[in-house]
């Protein structure tokens, strides 16, 4: 079996695209204003987040704005546009590759909603803290009004509201189960989980001429298709038991998961499709999944391979701002001074608990910074945040306290199916050195 280290190998580095034509911007251009002053006449790529736009990377829609610019992309952001009409979405004008749509930080109706399902009055995503800037479910409004402006425009989702959407879902919001968020889009392309290397991918492969149809294959990757003639389907029905994982069968095997209108309506067809997602979610060994929503087939390839260090070094070492865009003045934007003191150290969480999505977005494996990155960050904090008092707010991140520790053996790791290395107890296999 290839271990996960052996398939990094083989994959170009995410430092590996074409140098940056010129300088980076000093903010991605949210006007045609600031395209003009970059001497830029069109956008590769237009941006689109439900977050107003911090050029920090606890933001995820600037690390994939400035993980594009360094691949040598136009990269453009539109920020919050008003969803009442389809003009906002032309302010940056027809991007020539793709719009890329994001709900934020938070899935939308997390943000817009209380556990009580009432309305929030505030927003810490947004100048001011205020409310009411971003949509219900913005990742498909956003989609539908990307669609008129440029209806031949590809539009391609990310970010966790699309994420954790990404196959039929319980939504509590509405109390019932509701299709894949990219059916509901009708977008092209949906990435789920950390989607470095899915985006680069995406834009080197449109920019080469491809029509997203024929990016069936990259990890990370949602879209409809049909199933190749030459896969092998396994029901979800067919599955052994829990804890030995999945049959075996030779050549190429896809998971077929229980319909939507299956798991509309039955609950124990929602708890196997439920069980092989999670199941399925080692990138050493996941095999796609596919999903009918009624006369088509969801297909979600297996998820991305993790960066290496040397690669979440360079993704975190991207000419960053660090502040939010100079358009919103001196509003504040709670979330960004909640973090403008804090440094991000890895990805990812081997927990599985049964309450958390953060294995099911960032992936069980863990994903570390080098502590040279680590201090190189620490410095810009010093040299370019104001306010800055010589204390570090928060070294973390999803679960700091797993930093740098993985399997003992990569075979095993890249073999194993279990959700948790701690549950029901810690696996002896974890190296728990420090």
């Amino acid at each position: 079996m290839e271990t996960l280290a052996s398939a990094q190998k083989q994959i170009t580095p995410l430092s590996g695209g074409k140098p940056h034509a010129g300088r980076a911007a000093p903010f991605l251009p949210m006007s045609r204003a600031e395209m003009t002053a970059l001497g830029w006449d069109e956008c590769d790529i237009v941006l689109v987040t439900g977050d107003a736009y911090v050029d920090h990377p606890s933001f995820g829609m600037a690390i994939i704005g400035r993980l594009l610019e360094s691949q040598g992309f136009r990269v453009g952001i539109i920020s919050q546009p008003d969803w009442q009409s389809a003009e906002p979405f032309k302010a940056l004008g027809r991007p020539r590759l793709f719009f890329g749509i994001t709900g934020g930080n938070l899935d939308s109706m997390v943000n817009r909603y209380t556990s009580d399902r009432k309305l929030r009055h505030d927003d810490a995503y947004t100048a001011g803290g205020e409310g009411g800037k971003r949509p219900d479910r913005c990742t498909i409004v956003y989609t539908q009004r990307c669609r008129e402006a440029y209806k031949d425009v590809p539009v391609v989702l990310g970010g966790i509201e699309a994420s954790l959407r990404r196959i039929a879902h319980y939504d509590y919001w509405s109390d019932k189960v509701r299709r894949s968020i990219l059916a509901d889009a009708k977008a092209d392309l949906l990435i789920y989980g950390n989607a470095e290397r899915a985006v680069v991918e995406v834009a080197n492969r449109l920019a080469a001429g491809e029509t997203p149809r024929q990016l069936e294959s990259i990890r990370g990757v949602a879209l409809f298709r049909r199933v190749p003639e030459h896969f092998t389907e396994l029901h979800a029905d067919d599955l052994d038991s829990a804890d030995e994982g999945a049959s075996r069968k030779p050549g190429d095997t896809v998971i077929r998961l229980p319909s939507f209108e299956q798991v509309e309506d039955d609950r124990d067809a929602y708890a196997r499709a439920s069980r092989v997602l999670h199941r399925e979610a080692n990138p050493g060994n996941a095999r796609p999944l596919v999903q009918r929503h009624g006369d088509r087939d969801l297909w979600l390839n297996p998820p991305p391979i993790p960066l290496t260090s040397d690669e979440m070094d360079a993704v975190y070492d991207l000419p960053y701002a660090r502040a939010p865009h100079p358009s919103y003045g001196d509003a504040k934007i709670p979330a960004w001074d909640m973090i403008k003191f804090s440094v991000t150290v890895m990805r990812g969480c081997f927990g599985g608990c049964t309450f958390c999505s953060i294995t099911e977005h960032e992936g069980r494996i863990i994903q570390n910074r080098s502590e040279g990155s680590i201090l190189r960050e620490i410095e810009k904090i010093r040299d370019k945040t104001p306010g800055f008092t010589g204390v570090i707010s928060d070294i973390g991140g999803p679960t700091a306290n797993m930093y740098r520790m993985a399997c003992k053996d990569p075979k095993i790791d890249a073999a194993c199916r279990l959700p948790s290395c701690v549950f029901p107890d810690i696996c002896p296999n974890l190296n728990t050195s420090h």
